[in-house]
Formats: structure tokens, C-alpha cells, sequence
């Protein structure tokens, strides 16, 4: 299976992290279907260059987000996604958010009407 996955090692941005965010892309937009198998941590790693635990750790990211599951001798698989799917680093700053807009007395509605401000601001 090519996955078609590359690591820019002059981005700046950990090589696991790069595997672990084009993996994530690629299962959330279902462009990887439910149930498919991916390639084993070692045979990815020499696709892409990079050693096993890099691979690895893009695994283990991935299967606590529940986007990937181990299924014994099938070795790691797209997991089914239960529930929406939100990026822990979208959750995270949510949660700073909420906290400094506690912190200045904002209430929740008025916090949510200014995301939702600033995304009609930026999506256009």
C-alpha cells in the first residue's frame, strides 16, 4: 500500500508529527476507509526514511485519538470513528480560550459569538 505520505526534514516540524498529521487528514476525510490495513511500523518507516519509532509514535498518537486500532495479526487499522472527531490541539486551545474568557468575565455566550465573528471573518 502507498500511502503517499512524505517527510520534509527541513520543515521544522518533527518527522513524527508530519506522519502523524497527513495520516490524521487522510482518515478524517475518509480518503482511508474504515477498516483499512496500514503498512507495519517498519516497512513505513523504510518507505519514508525515517526510523521505526518515529512511525511508531505516529501510531500510538493516532490509536489514543481513536483513529487507529491494533487488530492482532491484522496488524493497525482505521478504526471507526464513533464520535465527531475533534483534534486535541483544537480542544486544547479551546480550553484557553474558555479559560481566559473566564478570566476577564466573559460569559459563554458572548465567547461563542465571538468565535463565531472571527470564523465568518476568516472563512470568506
Amino acid at each position: 500500500m502507498n500511502l503517499l505520505l512524505e517527510v520534509d526534514t527541513a520543515s521544522g516540524q518533527p518527522p513524527w508529527r508530519q506522519v502523524h498529521d497527513q495520516l490524521r487528514a487522510l482518515i478524517t476525510s475518509s480518503m482511508l476507509a474504515v477498516g483499512t490495513r496500514l503498512p507495519t511500523v517498519r516497512q513505513l518507516a523504510r518507505d519514508l526514511g525515517v526510523s521505526a519509532g518515529t512511525v511508531a509514535r505516529a501510531y500510538r498518537e493516532l490509536e489514543t485519538a481513536g483513529l487507529l486500532r491494533t487488530a492482532g495479526r491484522r496488524g493497525t487499522v482505521v478504526a471507526e470513528i464513533t464520535e465527531e472527531y475533534v483534534p486535541a490541539e483544537l480542544t486544547a486551545l479551546a480550553r484557553e480560550f474558555a479559560e481566559a474568557a473566564q478570566r476577564i468575565g466573559v460569559d459563554r455566550a458572548t465567547a461563542v459569538s465571538a468565535v463565531t465573528a472571527a470564523w465568518r471573518v476568516g472563512a470568506d
